[in-house]
């Protein structure tokens, strides 16, 4: 038993010791420079960089920006903890009221501190804790805003009777308690009511005797601490109608949010809307329907408690409503029906600080559903923030019994009860640099806030000698922070070089490559020519520019050139019987061999025992090319001129067809790739082909017979011809006479029916005489 007690308590130990470690790492504090000219620049680089402002600090030729790091290191190499500039974050309470245990008709306080100012350094996170304390006795506001949708008349009918159970809930909670009430149903314009004139007037059933006329919005009573005045407002209600399911419900709620002097709410309260309903909501973008355009202004526009502006503004967004009942922190309870529960939960989810309670058919539930959700809203304390400034970050950490995660938008402390004190640790950081600016921290649906004024420390405080002409700048400058300020015409650490009448720029040019940074960011420019520094290992950079160090080559299993060569200006130079970009090869040629004792068949080199092809030749040997053209279209021309004289290389053979040994065969011998292509003659020439060691070296075989085809008689295809197109003109002649006789013909056809419709007069013309005069002769017998 000892001995398990025993190596329980060792592992204990070494979990703790673990769990130490862990957190050492996290709070690891490392200067992570850049491109460091001044103390500002490394106070800006990083949040635990710090600067060495001791006269003497840096070496002959040293950068001065090893004055930047973090102050362990700085005190290592021999900067006094005095002289290190290391601007610290700065809290400063404003404003401290103390907590208020309950109510007493003054403004309480549920929140402190109340003003705050904070100094920080960029990147550097700083933590203040806020508390809150829930007041005893705190005023409550509950405005009932009820749809009076002709499908809620039997809910109205109870609603006017639980005047007395509201206010006795809500006594429960605190003796200043206020209700006010508020109706709803539904723009009253197409396609949302009946725009009747008689329908608009009564929209109700014919059957309902007591039926008020149509309207949006109506605000009915102001906030009130009387029963009797509850009941009778509500008692004159009356329902109400309109045509499609979904209400006005986000219209009413905007109103009662932002028309506060006319609902009563009052500056210190919790501040409640009860929403009643069995149908859904219209929102944003659902005006169009109706013509209506004008996006919602989130603007109080209430005449004779009715909303005027119902039938000419768009239902409002949920965003722009969930804005407004934070702005005025109203927390909302949505008492619906079963039907449309997970609607307003979906809503719910959408506005910070609400509750969803499901009404039963009547309604008559409606003020154990309130109490519930009251106690669920009160208890749950969320502390967030308003108007946070651009590159500034705030974690909130709830410390109560019940608390939520640790977030960048919210701290949630749940199951608070009243007197009790909670706190949450508030962390600030800000990325930047920034002027005074300043947000707001505060609890949802409650007035108190915290004012947060945020600056940073940008600049650094140094305690600079007195002497405009100080001995160390060579009675040319003055010290800055360590440094050397030289004047007009003077540079160098020192101020040790005169630029006399030259331009500075350009001597300043004379240090920079291709226009680059000035010696490369790694030495200073003195008098046109670059110093080096010393690199990080201890070595110098080196070069005209100062572009090269030994430092910065490619490292092998961890060790610079692979532990088998040297680094020069960052390429390693191997030793002999290695090679590689690290070094990391033995040099050897075995893998990269063929058959025919050739280096990677010439199409390649041999680096780390494997060939390292041309571009599209396959590895292991470069044999084959994937990506190459074929060679029986390319060494076409040649082996045509080579082969049989003829083709485009015919007189230029021997220079541009070198690469290229043939045999003019009549059976192929060789291996290779059999290619049959037509050549410049139209002729088929059969060839084969077969790579030599080399990127463009052939050995070909041609055969001797080529495949042409014989020439065309020209003599029948000039006979064929001139037959083809005489056939052809008969043949158009005949259709063209063919179409003139059809048309013709029925012209004629046409001709003769009109004919036979008409009616000639059969009388004979008095006035006629034939012009032929017949003459008998007497003596003609007929014989």
């Amino acid at each position: 038993m000892f001995l398990f007690l025993n190596m329980d308590h060792r592992m204990l130990v070494l979990l703790l010791m673990l769990l130490s470690r862990n957190v050492m790492c996290q709070q690891e504090e490392v200067c992570s420079k850049s491109v460091i000219n001044s103390c500002t620049d490394c106070i800006r680089s990083g949040p635990y960089c710090a600067w060495c402002q001791q006269l003497n600090f840096t070496k002959a030729g040293e950068q001065e920006s090893v004055r930047c790091d973090t102050q362990a290191q700085l005190m290592e190499r021999g900067c006094k903890k005095e002289e290190i500039i290391s601007p610290a974050n700065n809290v400063t309470i404003i404003k401290e009221d103390p907590l208020s245990v309950s109510f007493d008709n003054q403004e309480p306080v549920q929140m402190s501190p109340q003003k705050i100012n904070l100094k920080l350094r960029p990147g550097l996170p700083t933590t203040f804790r806020i508390s809150f304390r829930r007041v005893e006795g705190y005023p409550v506001d509950l405005y009932y805003l009820m749809d009076l949708s002709n499908s809620m008349k039997d809910d109205l009918e109870n609603v006017k009777e639980l005047g007395r159970d509201l206010f006795a809930a809500l006594k429960k909670i605190t003796e200043h308690a206020q209700i006010g009430f508020g109706a709803f149903v539904d723009k009253t314009v197409l396609p949302y009511t009946n725009t009747n004139k008689e329908k608009l007037q009564r929209p109700c059933d014919e059957s309902d005797q007591y039926c008020q006329a149509a309207f949006g919005y109506r605000h009915v009573l102001s906030m009130t601490a009387k029963e009797n005045e509850f009941k009778k407002k509500v008692a004159d209600q009356f329902i109400s109608g309109n045509l499609d399911s979904p209400e006005g419900s986000l219209d009413a709620m905007m109103q009662a949010a932002v028309c506060g002097n006319k609902i009563g709410w009052r500056n210190s309260s919790t501040r409640l809307i009860v929403l009643t309903t069995d149908a859904g909501f219209h929102m944003a973008g659902d005006g169009k329907l109706a013509g209506i355009l004008e996006p919602n202004d989130q603007q109080c526009h209430m005449e004779n408690n009715l909303y005027t502006k119902s039938n000419e503004m768009d239902y409002p967004s949920v965003g722009q409503l969930a804005t407004e009942l934070e702005k005025n922190n109203i927390q909302p309870i949505f008492a619906v029906t079963k039907n449309v529960e997970d609607v307003y939960k979906e809503l719910s989810k959408m506005i910070p600080k609400s509750e969803v309670g499901v009404l039963s058919s009547d309604s008559k539930n409606v003020v154990q559903l309130i109490e519930t959700a009251y106690n669920s809203l009160s208890s749950k304390v969320t502390v967030t923030h308003d108007n946070l400034p651009d590159n500034v970050r705030v974690v909130y950490t709830p410390i109560c019994k019940y608390a939520g995660p640790a977030g960048d938008k919210n701290g949630v402390c749940d199951n608070v009860h009243v007197a009790q004190t909670i706190s949450f640790d508030v962390t600030v950081t800000a990325d930047s640099c920034m002027e005074d600016t300043s947000f707001t921290i505060r609890p949802l649906g409650i007035k108190d806030t915290l004012t947060v004024t945020l600056s940073t420390k940008c600049e650094c405080q140094c305690k600079d000698p007195n002497d405009k002409m100080h001995q160390l700048c060579t009675n040319r400058g003055s010290i800055v922070c360590g440094i050397c300020s030289c004047m007009e015409s003077f540079i160098g650490q020192n101020c040790e070089c005169s630029i006399g009448n030259k331009d500075e720029q350009s001597l300043r040019a004379s240090c920079q490559r291709n226009n680059g940074t000035e010696c490369e960011g790694r030495g200073d420019c003195v008098c046109g020519r670059c110093q080096c520094h010393s690199t990080n290992q201890g070595g110098r950079y080196r070069g005209d520019f100062c572009e090269c160090d030994d430092e910065h080559c490619e490292n092998y299993q961890n060790k610079l050139c692979g532990g088998n060569g040297k680094c020069d200006c960052g390429t390693c130079k191997c030793n002999a019987g290695y090679e590689g970009s690290a070094c990391q090869c033995k040099a050897s040629r075995e893998g990269c061999l063929t058959k025919g004792n050739t280096v990677c068949n010439g199409r390649g080199r041999c680096i780390c025992n494997r060939c390292d092809c041309k571009e599209g030749y396959q590895r292991p040997q470069c044999l084959i090319c994937l990506g190459c053209p074929d060679p029986c279209q390319t060494k076409l021309d040649c082996i045509e001129c080579l082969g049989f004289g003829s083709g485009p290389f015919g007189k230029i053979c021997d220079t541009n067809c070198r690469n290229i040994t043939y045999d003019m065969v009549d059976n192929f011998a060789i291996s290779g790739k059999e290619c049959h292509q037509k050549d410049s003659e139209g002729c088929w020439i059969t060839f084969k082909l077969n790579q030599l060691v080399g990127e463009d070296n052939y050995e070909a075989e041609i055969l001797k017979q080529r495949d042409c085809p014989e020439p065309p008689s020209v003599i029948p295809i000039i006979a064929g011809s001139i037959a083809g197109v005489a056939v052809i003109g008969i043949v158009l002649l005949m259709l063209i006479k063919m179409l003139i006789y059809m048309k013709d013909l029925k012209e004629f056809r046409k001709f003769e029916n009109e004919k036979k419709k008409s009616k000639w007069a059969e009388a004979d013309n008095p006035l006629f005489q034939n012009a032929t005069t017949t003459v008998a002769n007497p003596t003609f017998t007929g014989e």
